[in-house]
């Protein structure tokens, strides 16, 4: 009963990230917030490696982990952060971001011989109709929100996330997960350090808000989803996490209804309806994706 509950609650722990940072950005700009994040992940992680003396990466291998590490959670993180920060509704951010596995059904089309089946073309149109929709309709953005600096993150972030994971099953095959992952924080934290530093001057304000939410996306994210991932990879479940992801966004939504009240028009949850019918409908086919 608990096992087949797994993949449910690594989804649901998944889209909590973007109201995490929605809980964290008013008390720290996105680089220095997420260089922190990625500092107490390394920390933890290294318990962790302690514990279970993985074999580490080296040479050429190392360098494609730090490189996966640099678009997974360089790119992607600080694209959804920073889009978050400019008034994103987080449930918006994540629908956007949540198109990966249409943008990498459509790369992997691009450079083989594959091709999309009719149920894919529908997919895909379903999933332009649904963004569409989406943004048609009305969703509470930020008080002083600059949408186009918003627009311009979420797009880099997606292709963060799609280039990340392209590279990473390309140049990172067999590496150890657990000590991918601490390699991967150390890239993202050095891709962070700059923007911290020089452009925000590592500026905090402390309260119990900003602890709890860095508390959780530590935790819950970095941690516990990482190893929940790990678990499913090594009992063959991994693929149920695919078969559910779209069902990040609406979730995703919903929690910023309850928790910011970001509001949503009915063409909105239309919208979110088709985007994942859409998504739902090129991830099924496992050959093209995986």
């Amino acid at each position: 009963m608990l096992k087949s509950a797994i993949p449910f609650i690594f989804v649901l722990l998944w889209s909590t990230g973007f109201i995490g940072a929605k809980f964290g950005l008013p008390y720290a700009d996105a680089a220095t917030f997420l260089f922190i994040r990625m500092v107490l992940n390394v920390l933890v992680f290294v318990v962790i490696l302690g514990v279970m003396k993985p074999v580490m990466p080296k040479g050429k291998l190392l360098f494609h982990v730090l490189v996966s590490g640099l678009l997974i959670h360089g790119l992607y993180l600080g694209g959804v952060f920073a889009a978050i920060g400019f008034g994103m509704p987080a449930g918006l951010s994540s629908l956007l971001v949540g198109f990966q596995p249409i943008l990498t059904a459509l790369l992997v089309i691009k450079f083989s011989n594959e091709k999309l089946s009719s149920s894919q073309w529908l997919g895909l149109v379903a999933g332009i109709a649904g963004i569409a929709l989406v943004v048609k309709g009305k969703m509470t953005w930020g008080a002083d929100a600059e949408p186009f600096y918003a627009y311009l993150f979420v797009i880099s972030a997606l292709a963060g996330i799609t280039l990340g994971t392209l590279y990473q099953k390309r140049y990172c095959k067999g590496v150890d997960l657990v000590s991918c992952a601490i390699w991967q924080y150390i890239a993202a934290g050095a891709f962070f350090l700059p923007f911290a530093s020089l452009y925000e001057g590592f500026d905090v304000t402390w309260s119990i808000t900003f602890t709890l939410a860095m508390a959780w996306l530590v935790l819950a994210l970095s941690v516990t989803a990482v190893l929940l991932y790990l678990y499913m990879v090594r009992h063959g479940e991994a693929s149920k996490v695919t078969s559910l992801i779209y069902l990040v966004p609406p979730v995703t939504a919903i929690q910023g209804w309850l928790f910011f009240d970001e509001a949503f028009s009915t063409a909105t949850i239309v919208g979110f309806a088709v985007c994942a019918l859409a998504v739902f409908l090129v991830i099924r086919a496992p050959k093209l994706l995986h």
